[in-house]
């Protein structure tokens, strides 16, 4: 029995000499699985369709994504990393609370313009994660980091006079990140409303008497 195929399927599956970087593998996967729930929706996601895409066979991609919440998990996995690198982006230093505000209001506008269907590939996940019921899915996760994440920047803000007086970072943040997500499935595409959505934000939680001495961009 010839050995030339199986050592073909080895080589393919990420072992043996000259083969492709494992993570690089992973990453089309989770490319190719993006692209398809913004095309068909994750109901429509088919491995076959993944594979096929990647130019690997199925086999192959179950080695690396072995169940679909697998593959969940290197999809959310892409996506935060695609975040923590535009977060990265932002200029060192402590600054104010209405300053990280304003990154995140900026983050989320480059967001739109790099990667539109974001929102697509999102929102889906997100709505199967509720459908499911369960807390630990790891676009939940994923959610309820940026809605904390936003809760401290506003207490921040409010401790250090930043933002107005007497703000509730908790309200406020339900605030905010439920009017990006709302923006976000049905105006993406539209810079300029989303323009003055992020000034009636600033104005909504900018305290007026101060004066901010971070002029970092």
């Amino acid at each position: 029995m010839s050995t030339e195929p199986i050592i073909k399927e080895i080589a393919g599956a990420g072992f043996g000499h000259g083969r492709e970087c494992t993570s690089d593998r992973r990453h089309a996967i989770a490319m190719a699985a993006r692209d398809l729930i913004i095309e068909k929706g994750f109901e429509g996601l088919r491995t076959r369709d993944i594979a096929d895409r990647v130019g690997i066979n199925v086999a192959t991609l179950h080695y690396h994504v072995p169940s679909k919440e697998a593959l969940i998990a290197l999809v959310a996995e892409t996506i935060r990393h695609q975040f923590a690198d535009q977060s990265r982006r932002h200029p060192p230093g402590d600054h104010s609370g209405l300053r990280e505000l304003l990154f995140e209001l900026a983050d989320f506008r480059e967001t739109l313009i790099e990667s539109p269907g974001l929102v697509v590939v999102f929102s889906e996940l997100l709505d199967r994660a509720r459908r499911s019921g369960t807390t630990t899915d790891p676009v939940t996760s994923m959610n309820a980091y940026w809605f904390n994440q936003m809760r401290d920047i506003l207490q921040k803000g409010a401790a250090d006079g930043s933002l107005r007086p007497g703000l509730d970072p908790v309200g406020g943040a339900h605030m905010i990140t439920g009017a990006l997500a709302d923006f976000w499935r049905r105006h993406a595409s539209n810079l300029s409303a989303y323009d003055r959505l992020a000034a009636e934000i600033e104005r909504a939680f900018i305290n007026p008497d101060f004066t901010d001495k971070d002029t970092s961009q």
